[in-house]
């Protein structure tokens, strides 16, 4: 496996995720190992799984219980774009890292320790958990997810990635590929992208999400 050094040019490539979503968590590490082998960097942005499914979509078709966890799915991105008011969009990485690492991996979801605790982790007061519960930051919330869903419309979900001036939603894969197996499909997705007209490829899912 060719290890990419430091001072290789990168392309910076925008990474749009709720940190609710498992699928868009598994993306997040593979895009992390892309990086290790292909000249390319992160740049973590924010997009709103409950804007879109109960604003956009206006909640047609969901279930109660999906529409309550929709409902909850406010607190943890509204965490990190206070976190990115405060302290600029560098920290969404971290942050992201740590929400995630505690609502997957850990399994923790039910647990309210977990958006303390992640903000610690990421070098931000405890104080910032209280955007969990208020409106202040939805704003930004809504831009950054406008950014994407404008222009890839609203029947898809997160990840959403943008490779060469092009988004796509996706991957979605489990578990995350690593080494030079992330590095060849993301090697996929950059001929995809380049083709022009490509709109979709997409098979049922038969497995669950695999934090391993």
């Amino acid at each position: 496996m060719v290890k990419i050094e430091d001072q290789t040019p990168r392309e910076t490539v925008p990474f749009w995720f709720d940190p609710l979503c498992p699928w868009a968590w598994i993306t997040s590490r593979w895009l992390l190992e892309v990086e290790q082998v292909r000249p390319v960097r992160a740049e973590w942005r924010i997009m709103s799984l409950a804007y879109l499914n109960l604003v956009q979509r206006e909640g047609k078709g969901l279930s109660a219980d999906y529409l309550d966890l929709m409902a909850r799915a406010w607190g943890p991105v509204r965490v990190c774009a206070a976190a990115a008011e405060n302290s600029g969009p560098s920290v969404l990485g971290p942050l992201y890292t740590a929400i995630g690492t505690r609502l997957h991996n850990q399994r923790r979801r039910d647990d309210p320790t977990v958006i303390t605790e992640a903000l610690t982790a990421a070098g931000q007061p405890d104080s910032v958990a209280a955007a969990a519960t208020s409106t202040e930051f939805d704003q930004l919330i809504i831009d950054s997810h406008n950014e994407a869903f404008d222009e890839i419309g609203l029947d898809v979900g997160t990840p959403v990635l943008r490779i060469g001036g092009t988004a796509l939603f996706g991957p979605v894969i489990t578990p995350a590929p690593r080494g030079e197996a992330a590095g060849r499909l993301w090697d996929g997705l950059v001929i995809v992208a380049q083709t022009d007209g490509f709109f979709e490829l997409k098979r049922g899912r038969t497995r669950k999400p695999s934090f391993d």
